[in-house]
Order: structure tokens, then C-alpha cells, then sequence
């Protein structure tokens, strides 16, 4: 069946008659008789009567013409999807980023893109950086918030810096340090820390920031990779957790939540090295993704701003 006879066939359902329906295609009613005589042709059976008002479909014409019009139908919802995905309003996103940015920037952005935009679907990975660059090389993400592995080749990667992450030591509201009046990072050291295991970049930062200072390594410390379970331990004993500082304020100010956490006002300049929007230097994003990192950027762009102006 040809598109002209499927658009002839719904209109002629519509109208009625053999000519309002030429005329609602921009046909005349000569081409569009030839036309259904060519159906009728193909299909073997009469598709329509005349009578005195105009046409009556036969069974055989009313089931292809329902058929007809549901077919335009799905054309038309499938151009208006490729328009949107063209357009960057329809599609997916698979974003990866470390903890602290997650919170930080992705959440903002994601609730932006879920009220303005929401027939894109976003796919989101917490992980570490070495995770996230093995799943973009793999092709399981577009982009993510992190950095480049240490150990990596930079060649396949492009960044878009935004900056270091600063760290807070995360304690429990009423951990005995802060009741101190002057607490000092040495103070700290009578207590357990929660720190990554041995080699994690949180926990290499941490321990050179006590270096750097003349202070001996936590002798007592509490290995875990696990966000939840560090938080656990901390609201529940008087554990010390470096973690990044955008999510100690997350947590913080949700006390409603049940949250009773509190940062200890010392080691306020630790933080990790610079962290930036890492994505594949060879890739052409879709117009999806473009419009989710554009939106991404303006709010690191944004926050930069706001830090630099607090200084």
C-alpha cells in the first residue's frame, strides 16, 4: 500500500465523500478515484458504495482505513520523537561523577532537567574515577564528574576543569571534639578515622595533608569504600571521616532527616586535586547530551563565580 492511498484511505473515513477528501489532500477527485480503484485492484474486494450523501466504507474499507489512520498516527508521534531528539528534548543520558560533584552540581542539574525536559532520560553512576574512565571507554557512559586515573593514558580523554574538592572532617553532632573550643587536627588523631582503603585518592590526600604538617598517620582507622556505612559509623561513634565537604553540607542540613552531623572547624584547606567534566576526546555527543552538559556547565560556571566572589 503506498502513503497516498494510506492518507486517501483516512480522509475519505473522515469526510465522508470522494471529493472533500481530494480536496483535504490537495488532490483532484479524479486522481483520488484512481486511486482507490488501484486499491481496490490490489486488495481484491470493494472498499466503498456510493450513495446519494457521498461513500460508505465496506467492512473491508472501514478495517483498512482504522488501519490507515492508526498507521499516520505512528507516523506522526515517530517525526515529532526524531524532531525532539534532534532538538535534544527526547533521549538518554548515561552521566557517571564521583560522590561529592554528585550532590554538588548533578543533583541541580537533574532536577532542572526532569522539570524542563523530561522526556530525556538520565541513566547515573556513583563510583570512583578509575570506574567511571573503564565504563567511558567502554562506551557505558557519555561523560562523568571526576578525573583522569593516575595511571592512564590522558590521550582518549578531554576535560573541562572546575576545580579542586574540598574535603570537611565529618564527626557526630555531639563527638567530644566539638565541645573543644579550639579543636586542632592533631586533637583528632585520638580518634578512629574512616578513611578509603590503603591507595584510594581521598585517603592519599588526607594523609599527605597530615604529613605536610609534621602529624603522624591515624593509628586507628576503619577501612570501607561504602558512603552509607561511613555515615553509619559516624553518627553512631566518634569515628572522624574525611569526606568531601559537599556532601557533609548535604547531609548536615537535612537534620530533619534524622541527620545529627556536624564538621570540626580544623583541616578547613585539605582538598582533593582538581576535578573536572571528563568525556571522550573522539565523541560527537547527541543533541541530548549537548543540552544536559550545557545546562551542567552553566552550573559549574555558576558556582566558580560564587566561590571566587567569597574570597
Amino acid at each position: 500500500m503506498k502513503f497516498p492511498q494510506l492518507r486517501l484511505l483516512a480522509a475519505l473515513r473522515e469526510h465522508g465523500q470522494i471529493g472533500a477528501a481530494a480536496r483535504s489532500l490537495g488532490m483532484t477527485q479524479p486522481a483520488a478515484s484512481r486511486l482507490m480503484a488501484q486499491l481496490e485492484a490490489m486488495v481484491g474486494t470493494p472498499l466503498y458504495v456510493r450513495h446519494p450523501r457521498g461513500v460508505e466504507l465496506t467492512e473491508a474499507g472501514r478495517i483498512l482505513a482504522e488501519q490507515a489512520s492508526e498507521t499516520l498516527k505512528g507516523l506522526d508521534r515517530a517525526y515529532q520523537t526524531v524532531s525532539e531528539l534532534k532538538g535534544g528534548v527526547r533521549g538518554q543520558v548515561r552521566v557517571g561523577s564521583v560522590t561529592g560533584p554528585s550532590l554538588e552540581h548533578l543533583l541541580p542539574v537533574l532536577r532542572e532537567v526532569r522539570l524542563t525536559y523530561p522526556d530525556i532520560e538520565v541513566t547515573v553512576q556513583v563510583d570512583t574515577s578509575d570506574r567511571l574512565a573503564e565504563a567511558l571507554l567502554a562506551d557505558d557512559l557519555d561523560f562523568y564528574i571526576g578525573r583522569i586515573p593516575d595511571m592512564a593514558d590522558a590521550r582518549p580523554f578531554a576535560v573541562d576543569v572546575i576545580g579542586p574538592e574540598p574535603i570537611s572532617l565529618l564527626v557526630r553532632l555531639d563527638h567530644p571534639l566539638t565541645r573543644k573550643e579550639q579543636p586542632t587536627l592533631a586533637d583528632c588523631l585520638a580518634f578512629d578515622w574512616i578513611l578509603q582503603p590503603p591507595g584510594g585518592l581521598l585517603r592519599r590526600t588526607a594523609e599527605n595533608h597530615l604529613l605536610e604538617r609534621g602529624l603522624p598517620m591515624p593509628p586507628r582507622v576503619v577501612s570501607t569504600t561504602s558512603m552509607l556505612f561511613t555515615l553509619a559509623l559516624v553518627n553512631d561513634t566518634n569515628a572522624i571521616a574525611p569526606i568531601a565537604h559537599a556532601v557533609s553540607q548535604f547531609f548536615i542540613q537535612r537534620a530533619a532527616l534524622g541527620s545529627r552531623l556536624a564538621i570540626l572547624p580544623v583541616a578547613e584547606s585539605i582538598a582533593v586535586r582538581d576535578f573536572g567534566i571528563v568525556s571522550r576526546a573522539d565523541t560527537t555527543h547527541p543533541p541530548a547530551t549537548d543540552r544536559f552538559l550545557s545546562l551542567l556547565r552553566a552550573r559549574t560556571r555558576s558556582a566558580r563565580a560564587r566561590a571566587e566572589n567569597s574570597r
